[in-house]
């Protein structure tokens, strides 16, 4: 796969996420605040559908949302 592909990968597994839990940008900033971590609903608006966030960023929305494992298939 090429980068372009990567970044369209990841950022489909955060939204697919948001979508299955019916998650708002908002709601997740919330979320991520619970855990300490402190963000703003443009800023994660933005890095997700850019798709070239941290894996950090990536566990920390994952572990907000409350997924217990993800599915790379």
């Amino acid at each position: 796969m090429h980068d372009q592909e990567w970044l369209d990968l990841v950022k489909g597994m955060l939204k697919a996420e948001m979508k299955r839990r019916n998650m708002t940008y908002d709601q997740l900033v919330a979320k991520l605040a619970e855990i300490g971590v402190t963000e703003n609903s443009q800023n994660v608006r933005t890095k997700i559908s850019r798709g070239g966030f941290s894996a950090v960023f990536f566990v920390q929305c994952l572990k907000a949302m409350g997924a217990a494992r993800i599915d790379l298939d």
